[in-house]
């Protein structure tokens, strides 16, 4: 029997304007960041349509901001009778949408946790001391190797497992940079700086989990929802101490993206819905899993199409 997952964005899918495609037709968009917007304390609706691009790229509205496109994407879907998938999943802080939208976390709950998640972040390394880095063309052994070969006393390591082919380091700016040359001489087709503010998913993050960690323990949990692949070991917890420890792991352990579609493929999932701003993970998606079927829900033309694909 063919299975579905639903797969949720993280951070660099954000957009000014972005949900306004869907926002027209379906309430709960603007309901969805209604309640976002009652506990953060700001209009983050606003913020997504209005900007400016630099206050909605402050990590610590960025990463609420997505929490709320997936969550309404996903009630969206669920408003126009759409049916449950046999699993989610999110990239990076992505898997905070997959648990709401599971039915294991609360969405106010996520909301002021992603919030806190973000400013712990950006306070675990003031400007200019991280660095994150785009690598094309390598195996994902060879990357790794290079970042362990150049690292010295600094930290650079394998952020995002994304596909095939392209991976994302991340650490110390220096090292990045070791790193980036390297790998270019290992015959990388690219190897780019990308324009972040923190280094996520390494070893520079670990104080920002620790801090984080207690805040995750006493949130209330809700067990037997859709089950949710977590990117840090590629398994569905179900103890819901399990889950939240692996919510801890994510900020500083890399997103191993690649395995874990193919995972749910190993499971017969052969369709796949991106629910979210953009179409980041259908494209990598069509990398990892060329036979499988994705659509990314954006607007309403898609929301039908995805619709549509059910009945079939």
């Amino acid at each position: 029997m063919m299975r579905t997952a639903f797969i949720f964005p993280g951070q660099g899918s954000q957009s000014l304007g972005m949900m306004s495609g869907l926002a027209g037709e379906y309430p709960q968009v603007l309901d969805t960041f209604s309640e976002a917007s009652q506990v953060l304390g700001y209009d983050l609706w606003d913020v997504c349509q209005n900007g400016p691009a630099e206050r909605l790229n402050q990590t610590e509205i960025t990463q609420p901001a997505m929490l709320a496109a997936g969550v309404a994407t996903w009630r969206a879907w669920r408003a126009a009778s759409g049916s449950s998938p046999d699993f989610m999943a999110g990239h990076s802080l992505g898997e905070y949408s997959a648990l709401v939208a599971a039915g294991t976390m609360q969405f106010h709950d996520a909301v002021s946790t992603v919030a806190l998640r973000g400013r712990l972040m950006q306070e675990a390394t003031p400007a200019g001391v991280g660095a994150m880095a785009a690598i094309l063309g390598l195996e994902d052994e060879q990357v790794i190797a290079i970042c362990r070969q150049v690292a010295g006393e600094e930290v650079v390591s394998c952020a995002n497992f994304n596909s095939p082919g392209q991976v994302v380091i991340a650490g110390h700016a220096a090292a990045v940079e070791r790193a980036c040359d390297a790998c270019r001489e290992a015959g990388a087709r690219r190897a780019l700086l990308l324009p972040v503010s923190v280094p996520s998913h390494c070893l520079l993050m670990k104080p920002a989990a620790d801090a984080l960690a207690g805040t995750i323990a006493g949130l209330q949990f809700e067990s037997g929802g859709i089950p949710v692949l977590q990117n840090a070991d590629v398994i569905i917890h179900e103890p819901l101490k399990d889950i939240k420890d692996g919510l801890v792991r994510q900020m500083w352990q890399p997103v191993r993206w690649t395995d874990s579609i193919h995972y749910l493929a190993s499971l017969g999932v052969a369709s796949f819905v991106e629910c979210g701003p953009g179409k980041i993970l259908a494209g990598l998606n069509r990398r990892i899993e060329r036979e499988a079927g994705i659509i990314a829900i954006t607007d309403v033309e898609s929301m039908r199409a995805a619709l549509e694909s059910q009945q079939k």
